[in-house]
C-alpha cells in the first residue's frame, strides 16, 4: 500500500485501508502521528472528509481528523451541527481504537462539552459524555478527565440520578489531581441535590483532606458546603480536620471560611433567634457563595434537632409545648415539622389529632427484615472487596522500587539501632 501521507486525501485513504485489524490500526496510529502537522494546517477543509469515514470502523482516523477540524473556535451558529457530529462519533466509535489516543479523545469530548454549554443545552451532553466515559475507562475504578465535565453537565441539567451512576463506583486510580478535586466537589453537589447527605459528606471530605501543596478554590468551596451539610445531616461540626489532612488545609481552610465557622458556633448554641439574626446579617456573603439555600436548610434543621432532643426527655408532649420550646409560631407549624420528621424516619412518634398530643416511640427496627439483611450483606461484601483491593495495593507498593528507595532513606533518618547514639538523640 502507498504510504504517501502528503495530502489529506492520502491520509483518508490510509485510514480506510488500515482499520480492519489490531495490527493495521497500530500501524495507522504511527502514520497519523506523523500527519498531525498536515491535519492541523488543513483544519478548515477537513469536515467534508469525515463523510467518507465510518466512525464505528475507522474510529482512530476519524478521531484524528475530528480533533483537528474542531480545534479552531466555532461560532454559535455552527455549534449545533458540531454537537450532533461529535455526539454521533461518541456513540459509534470503537473503544479499543480511541484508547490508543486518549488525549485526543478527551480533547474532542471537552470541546463537545464547551459547545453544549455555548448552546445552553447541557442536557444534550449528558448521555454522550457518559458513553464516552465508559469507552475511555479501562475499568470502573479509573477516574478519567471526563468525569468532572460529565458531572458538571448533570448538575446544570439537573440530571442528578444520572450523575449518581458514576458515583456508585469506588475510585482507586486517578490521572490528574484536579480531576479528583472536581469529581468529588461536583459529585457532592449532585448528592446534595438528591438529599443523599451521607454520600455528599464522604465526597466533600475527600476534597478537604486530599493532599495539596497550596490551598485551592475547589477545596475552599467544598469546605464551606462540608460545614453546612454536616450541620444539616449530623447537627454538629468539628473544626478540627483529621491528622491525615494536609498541613496546608489545616492552616488555611478555616481562615477562608470564617462566616461558616461562626455559623457553627451560633448553631451549637441552639437558639433559633440568634441563628436567624446571624444568617440575615451575613445573607449577602452566603448569596455570593451560592450557599443561601443550604444555609436556610441549616436553620430549618435546628428545629428538627431541638425536637429530637425533646424525644430524649419526654414520652408525650403537646404540640403547643413543642411549638413554645422549639420557638415555632404555632402548634400547626409544630405538627408539620413532626409529621415530616416521622415521614423521613428522623423520629418515631404518633400524633393524637383530638387532643393535640404527641407520643414519642422507640425505634421499631429489629434488623431482621429481608431488606435490612440485604443492606447489611451488601455492606459486608463492599467492605470485603475494599479489603482485598487495599491488600493488593499494599503488595504492589511493597514491590515498587521508588517507594522502597524512599522508605529506605526515611528509615536511615530514624535508625536507633546504634545504642551509642541514643542518649544524644534523646538528650538523656
Amino acid at each position: 500500500m502507498n504510504l504517501n501521507m502528503n495530502s489529506v486525501e492520502s491520509v483518508v485513504a490510509q485510514i480506510q485501508g488500515l482499520s480492519s485489524s489490531a495490527d493495521d490500526v497500530t500501524h495507522l496510529h504511527g502514520l497519523l502521528k506523523q500527519s498531525e502537522e498536515l491535519l492541523q494546517s488543513e483544519s478548515t477543509r477537513l469536515a467534508p472528509f469525515l463523510a467518507e469515514l465510518d466512525p464505528s470502523k475507522h474510529s482512530l482516523g476519524y478521531l484524528y481528523i475530528l480533533e483537528a477540524c474542531t480545534a479552531a473556535p466555532n461560532a454559535k451558529e455552527q455549534a449545533n451541527e458540531l454537537v450532533l457530529s461529535i455526539a454521533r462519533f461518541l456513540n459509534d466509535c470503537a473503544a479499543e481504537q480511541i484508547r490508543l489516543a486518549p488525549d485526543k479523545f478527551v480533547s474532542v469530548c471537552k470541546r463537545f462539552k464547551d459547545q453544549v454549554m455555548l448552546l445552553e443545552t447541557p442536557m444534550r451532553g449528558v448521555a454522550p459524555l457518559l458513553t464516552a466515559i465508559r469507552k475511555l475507562q479501562p475499568s470502573s475504578e479509573h477516574l478519567t478527565s471526563l468525569h468532572p465535565d460529565f458531572l458538571l453537565l448533570c448538575l446544570l441539567a439537573k440530571c442528578y440520578k444520572t450523575g449518581l451512576c458514576v458515583l456508585e463506583h469506588d475510585i482507586f486510580e486517578v490521572d490528574q489531581p484536579r480531576d479528583f478535586f472536581l469529581y468529588c466537589y461536583y459529585g457532592g453537589m449532585i448528592c446534595i441535590g438528591q438529599k443523599r447527605y451521607r454520600k455528599a459528606l464522604e465526597l466533600l471530605h475527600n476534597v478537604v483532606t486530599a493532599p495539596m501543596s497550596t490551598i485551592n478554590a475547589i477545596a475552599v468551596e467544598a469546605y464551606k458546603k462540608y460545614i453546612l451539610i454536616s450541620l444539616i445531616h449530623l447537627g454538629q461540626f468539628s473544626t478540627s480536620l483529621p491528622k491525615y489532612a494536609s498541613s496546608v488545609a489545616q492552616r488555611n481552610l478555616k481562615n477562608f471560611s470564617q462566616p461558616y465557622i461562626e455559623l457553627v458556633t451560633c448553631y451549637v448554641n441552639g437558639k433559633i433567634s440568634e441563628l436567624e439574626a446571624y444568617v440575615q446579617a451575613n445573607r449577602e456573603i452566603f448569596e455570593i457563595d451560592r450557599n443561601l439555600g443550604l444555609v436556610k436548610q441549616v436553620v430549618s434543621s435546628m428545629y428538627k434537632r431541638n425536637i429530637q432532643r425533646l424525644t430524649q426527655t419526654y414520652l408525650t408532649l403537646s404540640l403547643q409545648d413543642i411549638a413554645n420550646t422549639v420557638q415555632l409560631n404555632s402548634p400547626k407549624e409544630a405538627e408539620m415539622h413532626v409529621l415530616q420528621m416521622i415521614q423521613d424516619g428522623e423520629i418515631y412518634a404518633t400524633i393524637n389529632q383530638k387532643d393535640g398530643m404527641v407520643r414519642f416511640l422507640e425505634d421499631p427496627e429489629q434488623y431482621k427484615t429481608c431488606e435490612m439483611i440485604e443492606r447489611i450483606d451488601s455492606s459486608i461484601q463492599r467492605i470485603m472487596a475494599l479489603s482485598k483491593k487495599l491488600t493488593a495495593m499494599d503488595e504492589h507498593m511493597s514491590c515498587d522500587s521508588q517507594y522502597l528507595a524512599k522508605a529506605g532513606r526515611e528509615r536511615q533518618r530514624f535508625d536507633f539501632d546504634d545504642f551509642d547514639t541514643v542518649p544524644q538523640k534523646f538528650n538523656i
